[in-house]
């Protein structure tokens, strides 16, 4: 299935919030930046984009040191542009599919490889934690669960920002990825253990929930 996607690390931005000096892909959770724990889960595929903008020549140095066939796109508007718009140049000239991973989502290893084989759309999801999640509407489809619409109410179940579309839906048009997938549900639903950063109080517990997913 490798042969069909292409995978879109977003690691632009500049994670403001933190005050770390450096994007949140550099983060270190388990004694490893973010982004090399997405590296280490990607070794089967040929195709792995890295967008970069904030901080882009330490997250290229980084990165070199693990992996040298990756490809690096740069987002030159990372300070007036959001997760959108590095997913639309990451995804220029892509494969049938794409898989978006954001820069600041760790995901438990299994969960991520069990997405990976996924053979069509679907996307991450996880009980609702965050403070301000993007929350979708479900239903079951035989033995899957299938995500029927996104909203800001708060529910059950909260979007990732996890994943696996067709390359030819991401358009740089809307505020949000969200807003462009809208139109082209429904999804399969697939569940995974994960944590984003984007506060102090969020890595804190990102580093403990590491502990814990990553101990050997």
């Amino acid at each position: 299935m490798s042969a069909l996607k292409s995978i879109v690390i977003s690691a632009a931005g500049s994670g403001s919030r933190l005050s770390f000096g450096h994007t949140k892909a550099l983060l270190k959770i388990a004694g490893k930046p973010i982004i090399i724990h997405h590296l280490e889960q990607l070794k089967k595929f040929d195709d792995v984009r890295i967008v970069v903008g904030y901080d882009a020549e330490n997250v290229i140095k980084t990165v070199l040191e693990y992996r040298r066939n990756v490809t690096f796109v740069f987002n030159h508007r990372y300070q007036t542009t959001n997760t959108l718009h590095s997913l639309y140049l990451g995804t220029r000239f892509a494969r049938r599919y794409v898989v978006s991973i954001d820069g600041d989502l760790l995901i438990k290893p299994r969960d991520l490889q069990k997405f990976l084989k996924e053979k069509d759309e679907a996307m991450g999801l996880i009980k609702t934690y965050s403070d301000e999640p993007v929350c979708v509407y479900t239903k079951k489809r035989g033995k899957d669960t299938i995500i029927t619409e996104f909203t800001r109410k708060r529910l059950e179940y909260e979007w990732t920002g996890l994943l696996q579309v067709k390359s030819e839906r991401i358009i740089n048009t809307g505020t949000y990825v969200y807003h462009v997938v809208q139109n082209a549900l429904p999804f399969k639903a697939a569940f995974v253990d994960c944590r984003e950063v984007d506060t102090p109080d969020d890595y804190q517990r990102a580093v403990e929930w590491g502990l814990k997913v990553f101990k050997k």
